[in-house]
């Protein structure tokens, strides 16, 4: 027994081949409890899903045994240097732990919740993710129960069964050194080689190869994880050139917008509005198709359309910075850059953004400028006044509808025409499962054989949808008795979320097979509407009126320069012959071709596309001038 203690605790008295065990013992530990680490954030990969089966995932990781490694690397090195700098086994296992479990855990509850995995470019909007996550309450999962219990047990037999290593500063640094040298070459040399990319294939387990979540958990959490660092940097596309690149947008004019023709234009961004009467099985009740007839009546009298967006019931800045700036692809913004906001303004038009939530929200208040807002209205600087914040995701559309006409009653002749973006709060995820007060029941669990729970996310979410229609069609009706021109475009962000994993959607029998057009459009489509008042359709000479098309939320602004027969910068006008090519520019790298979705494109489609984007990302990234 004392030479067991000898060799766990290594005191002064221990012989030369205790205190070599010792530091066996320490290091045997240390590494199958950094692997262990590594081996819960797979398990907790494999559970995100709710649409996969977790134990066919996890075990077809272990058919890819690279996949493996990879994953466990991050957990042993950061377990390695964490000793080196600390020699405390307890301080190493945190370094180690806290990372490499708490990051999974972030990744499991972001699928879990929006059908999105947790990305390196991510960490640059925590402040944002807390805002989002603390209007949910997830459920701590048994996965996540064990996982928490397995951390706690491994520490506190480091606290007090792992004591401390000798002194050793020289062979620490070492160490150290040796560890931080491994994390450039495994990175450049290993994380982001497109062989070991190919070699790590993993189709097994996953049910759609075009679900960006299921690829991505395909490879586990860290090994994909750790790959997304490139995407938080972009690089230019294949085949980039500045100078061809410029030489590209020369071909295209630089329109303008003639005096004449300079008519107010509102946009508004509706939070999680779908038409979900689409589907043939809502639009069977009754109550839900009456509750949409309003809106069919709208699109009656406008152009109209589906906006194909690349995102599913969260991440609502990708469609709204689609449409500003035109860009198929982007990041958070970091700099100024150009964009359609900048072009209005360059065209003597003043513009504003309105948004009853938080500046901080998606660092919209930096981002705002960056893209050429003069003036932004948010929560902290007036929309606070008129709505309480936690009531905004419920009831505010009513209060942002009268701030834009009381915006559009304020203007004089001597002003500027007005350039105004809006995006609603209102119908803001999650929906309660339990009927809230006040809220109808147009679907009932009685009638349609469907979980209560389910009917009453549905008729939760259907009250602020029936309320946000009410409120465009007041606005449109208090716009057409004005006399001056206005021109709106109003369109949904994403579809909404509807339970965990898409939990409703599924019950409902809801295609959501995004490799099919049905489940594409299911999962993707939201409605838009270019609608214009009887003084700007005789000002612009246009009568705004039939169907616009399906398109992406980057070729928006083009359809709305149509219809109104503006000109627009050279980047517009390359959109537009786009436009011709593909209306459907996709994340995940589907487009629409003669109608079919597809994700190859014809020779000349394609050549025509990279060139796109390669003028693309000049705009983007050359800077202001």
């Amino acid at each position: 027994m004392c030479r067991i203690k000898n060799v766990i605790f290594a005191p002064d008295g221990a012989s030369r081949a205790e205190r070599a065990l010792h530091q066996a013992y320490l290091a045997a530990f240390l590494a199958a409890f950094a692997a262990a680490n590594g081996f819960l954030a797979l398990r907790l990969a494999a559970c995100s899903c709710a649409q996969l089966d977790p134990a066919a995932l996890y075990a077809s990781y272990f058919r890819h045994p690279p996949t493996v490694l990879l994953n466990l690397l991050p957990s042993l090195l950061l377990t390695a240097l964490g000793f080196c700098l600390t020699r405390r086994a307890w301080a190493a296992y945190l370094f180690s732990a806290v990372p490499v479990l708490g990051f999974a855990l972030v990744n499991y509850y972001k699928i879990q919740l929006r059908d999105d995995p947790f990305l390196a470019a991510d960490l640059r909007l925590f402040r944002t993710a807390g805002g989002i996550l603390g209007h949910y309450t997830p459920a701590l999962s048994r996965v996540a129960a064990l996982t928490l219990l397995c951390a706690a047990a491994m520490l506190l037999f480091a606290l007090f069964l792992l004591p401390n290593a000798p002194r050793a500063p020289k062979a620490r640094l070492a160490g150290a050194l040796v560890c931080l040298a491994l994390v450039p070459l495994l990175y450049f040399r290993v994380y982001m080689g497109e062989g070991m990319y190919e070699r790590t294939v993993n189709l097994d387990g996953i049910e759609n190869v075009w679900s960006e979540s299921q690829v991505f958990l395909s490879r586990g959490f860290w090994f994909p994880f750790i790959r997304s660092v490139s995407r938080a940097f972009p690089a230019p596309p294949e085949g980039y050139r500045a100078q061809e690149a410029e030489a590209l947008l020369a071909q295209y004019p630089d329109g303008g917008i003639s005096p004449e023709k300079r008519v107010q234009v509102v946009g508004v961004m509706l939070e999680a509005f779908a038409d979900l009467s689409d589907f043939p099985v809502l639009a069977a009740q009754p109550e839900v198709a009456a509750l949409y007839e309003p809106l069919h009546a709208l699109e009656a009298q406008g152009v109209s359309g589906d906006l194909l967006t690349n995102i599913f019931a969260g991440g609502t800045v990708d469609t709204e910075w689609g449409f500003l700036t035109g860009y198929s692809r982007h990041g958070a913004f970091r700099a100024p850059v150009a964009s359609y906001v900048r072009d209005f303004a360059a065209q003597g038009y003043e513009t504003a953004y309105f948004h009853p939530g938080y500046r901080w929200f998606y660092n919209r208040a930096n981002i705002n400028g960056y893209l050429g807002f003069q003036r932004s209205v948010f929560t902290e600087n007036g929309f606070g006044a008129l709505v309480d914040p936690e009531e905004a995701p419920h009831r505010s559309d009513a209060v942002l509808f009268d701030a834009l006409l009381g915006e559009l009653d304020a203007r004089t002749a001597e002003d500027p025409p007005l350039f105004a973006f809006a995006v609603t709060y209102q119908n803001h995820a999650p929906y309660d499962d339990v009927l809230l007060p006040g809220a109808r029941e147009r679907v009932a669990s009685t009638e349609t054989g469907w979980s209560e729970s389910a009917c009453a996310i549905l008729n939760n979410y259907f009250d602020g949808v029936a309320d946000t229609i009410g409120q465009l069609r007041r606005f449109t009706e208090a716009l057409e008795a004005r006399g001056e021109p206005v021109v709106l475009v109003a369109f949904g962000d994403h579809k909404p979320w509807l339970g965990n994993d898409a939990a409703v959607y599924l019950e409902l029998g809801v295609n959501l097979d995004t490799e099919t057009r049905e489940g594409f459009y299911n999962y993707y489509a939201t409605p838009y509407l270019i609608w214009a008042n009887g003084a700007a359709k005789e000002a612009l000479g246009c009568a705004f009126a039939g169907a616009g098309g399906d398109l992406s939320p980057c070729l928006l602004m083009p359809e709305l320069f149509d219809l109104c027969s503006w000109g627009g910068s050279p980047f517009l006008s390359l959109a537009r012959s786009l436009r011709a090519v593909t209306p459907l520019v996709h994340e995940q790298g589907l487009f629409l071709e003669n109608g079919a979705l597809t994700d190859t494109l014809s020779p000349a489609a394609d050549a025509f596309y990279r060139q796109y984007r390669r003028a693309e990302y000049r705009r983007e990234t050359a800077g202001l001038q």
